[in-house]
């Protein structure tokens, strides 16, 4: 086996590249139809993902895609807009304006390619009528900090919008919908990718609002009073214009997973995949999962020693400190608490798009040896931890992992070694 701490990056880049929309996209494609072929889509790897399209498309097709400032990709035919994450800004607004331009006046000869991925309820951000974008920011704002679920975040945001929460599809009709995703979400729910822009939503203004004063969010009077009077219902199941969806799975979490196990397993190493849809906030996650590896070196259990424990999934962080955060990196600071130094114990956490929380910082490494040379460095991982300062705290050892941007997204990944 090689060095521990090279084995976890290499095992943090099969997982990413594994994700690659070149990889995988082009054999969910549909044949081109009758008509017009438009492209349309948002998040962090729509920008990958047209590219891909495009050199995999036989026939003539345009349209737009929105990504993150960064993420761009070069393009021949479907022109790529960058804007802001996680808050969105005035360029993801005007560009899903020009987006729902694009499939108006559509017929049912006309096929519409919806690639959508984690990211894209920022970056495809229309407020419904009466909201303006301000309210968006600040109700996006509020939830980013409050530990809600990814699933709670974007039950509220679908009730916001004018193009999420199925809207989006309800717009192309009479034409054919297919959605090629990415899944970033625990369950690989459509719904919860990009607040789902092209599938029926269940969920009500009612239930947004639940949410917002369950976490004791801070909500303009507008908002409040748009999510009471059920003018924000989003588009529900059996509503014709969605007709029978389409929707067709790119990457998820869980190919990652699978793709890092591969390569820990050729170089001798037994892996175990613990799920990929790991929820809760990061700081309790970590002291589980440091319970799980002591277990593993002191008892041999749930399997003996050397050996590779995974995970994906999203967790949360209530943001307490004035710290760089980042949930992978508050993961790791909880580990690196909990396990004390415990020897043969190394880990690695990150974000599969290169970005954890709002730096440009994918994740970083812990090893055995992080509390005394964070104690050599005038650091601890106990005030980093209070502070929600991962990035700061990483960044000084020199164990953060910095990838830029990956062009994909599937999430977490989270990888134990035991040796």
């Amino acid at each position: 086996m090689t060095e521990p701490g090279d084995l976890l990056r290499r095992l943090f880049a099969a997982a990413v590249a594994a994700a690659d929309p070149a990889v995988s996209l082009a054999q969910h494609l549909p044949s081109p139809p009758p008509g017009r072929t438009i492209v349309v889509g948002a998040g962090k790897a729509a920008a990958s993902m047209a590219r891909a399209v495009e050199a995999a498309w036989p026939g003539e097709l345009s349209g737009l895609v929105v990504t993150r400032y960064g993420h761009g990709a070069p393009t021949a035919r479907i022109e790529v807009v960058e804007a802001a994450h996680p808050v969105p800004d005035a360029a993801g607004e005007a560009a899903a304006r020009r987006v729902l331009d694009l499939v108006a006046g559509l017929t049912p000869d006309d096929l519409v390619l919806c690639l959508i991925s984690g990211g894209g309820s920022s970056l495809l951000s229309l407020p419904a009528e009466g909201l303006t974008l301000a309210d968006k920011q600040a109700v996006n704002r509020g939830l980013l900090k409050s530990g809600a679920s990814i699933g709670e975040m974007n039950c509220v945001r679908r009730h916001l919008s004018a193009i999420k929460g199925g809207r989006l599809a309800a717009a192309c009709h009479p034409a054919r919908v297919v959605t090629l995703l990415i899944s970033d979400t625990p369950g690989d729910d459509p719904l919860d990718i990009a607040s789902g822009p092209t599938v029926a939503d269940p969920t009500t203004g009612a239930d947004a609002l639940t949410i917002l004063d369950r976490y004791r969010i801070e909500i303009p009077d507008t908002v409040r009073a748009h999510l009471l009077s059920g003018r924000g219902e989003s588009v529900k199941p059996g509503d014709p214009r969605l007709g029978t969806p389409e929707v067709r799975m790119v990457a998820t979490p869980l190919m990652a997973l699978r793709a890092a196990a591969d390569l820990a397993r050729q170089e001798g190493v037994p892996a175990l995949i613990l799920g990929d849809a790991i929820e809760g906030e990061a700081r309790e996650v970590g002291q589980v999962m440091a319970g799980i590896a002591r277990s593993v070196a002191t008892h041999g259990l749930p399997l003996a020693k050397p050996c590779l424990l995974l995970s994906g999934g999203e967790t949360t962080v209530t943001v307490r400190g004035s710290g760089r955060g980042g949930r992978n990196v508050e993961f790791l600071l909880a580990l690196g608490v909990a396990l004390g130094g415990q020897a043969g114990i190394y880990a690695i956490a990150g974000d599969t798009d290169g970005v954890d929380g709002i730096e440009a910082i994918a994740g970083a490494v812990l090893t055995p040896e992080t509390p005394v040379r964070a104690a050599a460095a005038g650091l601890s991982l106990t005030d980093s931890l209070d502070r929600n300062d991962g990035h700061g705290f990483f960044e000084s050892l020199g164990d953060g992992v910095i990838t830029g941007p990956t062009l994909t997204n599937v999430n977490d990944f989270r990888a134990i070694l035991i040796i």
